[in-house]
Order: structure tokens, then sequence, then C-alpha cells
């Protein structure tokens, strides 16, 4: 069977994206070679083509023998799409129908995988502050890239953001001046200290590592799209794994627990926002 040239250039570019994965993984124990085929492919591309690159097997040469080069691949690669009160009405539903729940507990454990630079952990402080409920929480905030962890831990953001975080509290079910939240400093929102104050911030990585506690609520939202089904399922069994009986479990407005091999252990607290309750 005689093959195309544009099917040998398929299986090309094919090969090397799997030598690339298979080598950072070995060498930098970071894993992608599970997530969707056509994110990493746009990634990897973007990233030849910014350092003027000819192939993906020149990228492998490049970040294989240079760090720096590989942290800024990491870059490209981790997902960090991220907004304070991001899908508001999920954060309005989880403070009216979980929040009196969590109030029967002693104590709260958070898990925010994936958590990125930090913005919803940080509308989760609030909201729990608002609540009553932070000072009994404890609030695990992990992400795979480690220079998104350390933005993270500042709380500061850029204050051209704080109109459509603003808009978003209030959409939320805010209870106050959104402002009273953070100072100005030389064009950045920082807030104030005590909302950081029962946060872990620690490297985790979804594709390899494992559950190391048992929570109350889990965050992992918009994240899973970019995995494959076989990571998919990997992630949504460790959830599983470490979600308490009657814990949440929130995901992104275009991920679902539908498919998954545990579906008939939750219970649909919010359809469209995808908030989960385990109910065995």
């Amino acid at each position: 069977m005689q093959i195309s040239p544009s099917s040998c250039d398929e299986e090309r570019e094919r090969i090397e994206i799997e030598l690339l994965l298979e080598g950072i993984y070995r060498h930098y124990g970071y894993d992608f070679r599970n997530y969707a085929a056509s994110s990493i492919r746009r990634r990897l591309w973007h990233r030849v083509n910014t350092w003027g690159l000819g192939s993906i097997s020149a990228l492998q040469d490049r970040v294989l023998h240079d760090p720096a080069s590989m942290a800024e691949l990491m870059s490209s690669l981790s997902v960090s799409v991220t907004e304070m009160f991001r899908d508001p009405e999920l954060f309005a539903v989880f403070r009216k129908e979980c929040a009196p729940r969590l109030r029967q507990l002693p104590s709260i454990r958070f898990w925010h995988a994936g958590c990125s630079t930090g913005e919803e952990v940080l509308s989760m402080a609030i909201l729990l502050e608002e609540e009553g409920l932070l000072e009994r929480a404890r609030l695990y905030a992990t992400d795979m890239n480690e220079e998104a962890l350390e933005q993270a831990r500042t709380g500061v953001f850029h204050l051209r953001k704080m109109r459509e975080y603003t808009r978003n509290y209030l959409l939320s079910g805010g209870k106050e001046e959104f402002s009273e939240y953070y100072t100005v400093k030389n064009e950045h929102a920082v807030f104030h200290p005590r909302f950081l104050e029962n946060v872990v911030f620690a490297q985790h990585n979804l594709a390899t590592d494992q559950s190391f506690n048992e929570f109350h609520v889990i965050f992992c939202r918009n994240v899973l799209i970019y995995f494959n089904k076989t990571l998919q399922d990997r992630v949504h069994e460790l959830f599983y794994d470490s979600l308490a009986v009657g814990g949440v479990l929130g995901l992104g407005n275009r991920e679902s627990i539908n498919f998954i091999a545990r579906a008939d252990c939750y219970e649909t607290i919010l359809p469209h926002e995808k908030l989960y309750r385990k109910v065995r």
C-alpha cells in the first residue's frame, strides 16, 4: 500500500510528538502523554514557531538539553486560563446549597486541583469568610506549574482585571464591597493576606501523583477538557478516592461525570454548572 506524502508527514509528526512527550516524562517527570492530542499539538507548534525552530524534533533537542527552555515550554503546555468567581452562578449555588452543610463540620478540607495562578482558590476563601467558615477551613491549592504557584502565593493581580472580577463577585452573591478585600499598589490589587493564611500551595501532577488527603470539597474546573479519556478516567478515580461521602465535586461547565465509571456514586447539585455530591 502506497502512503501519500501528507500521510507520511502526519505519521512523522505523531512519532515526533510521542518521542518528545516520552522524553519530557523520563527526563523531567512531567507527564503530558495523555493530554488531548489536538491541544498538545497546537501548543507544541506554538513554541516551535516562537523559537524559530524547524520541527518538533528540534524542540525535543532544545528542551532535553536546556532546563530553562523546558520551563518556558511548561508555560505553554500547562493551562492557566482562570479568573476570580469564574462562572459566578456556580459560586452562588455553592454558597446557598453547600455552605449550610459545611457549617455542620468542625473542620473543612478543600482541594483546588489545577489551581493555576490562584484566582479561584482566593475566591473560595473570600466566600468562606463571608459565610463564617474560613477559620475552620484548610484549602489545598495544587498545580504542576511551579511558576503559576509562585504567582498564586502572592495574591496580587493587575487592576485591569478588577472590573470583571467585581462583576463576577456581585453575581456570585457577594455581600460586601469587593474593593474592601484588596489594596492598590502600582497598578495592582493586593488582596489581604488573611485570605491566604489557611491556604497550602503545593506542586501536584494529576497525571502521575496520588491522593494525599480526604476532602469535603474538590474543585477542578476546566482542566479535564485538556486530557484524553484515559487520563480523565484516572483523575476521576483519584477524586473519588479523595472525596469524603457527602463531599462536593465542582467541575467546569464543559465537563461532566456522565460517562465515568462511578457516575452513579454522585448526585447532581446543579446540572449546568456541574456541581455534584458524592453519595457512596
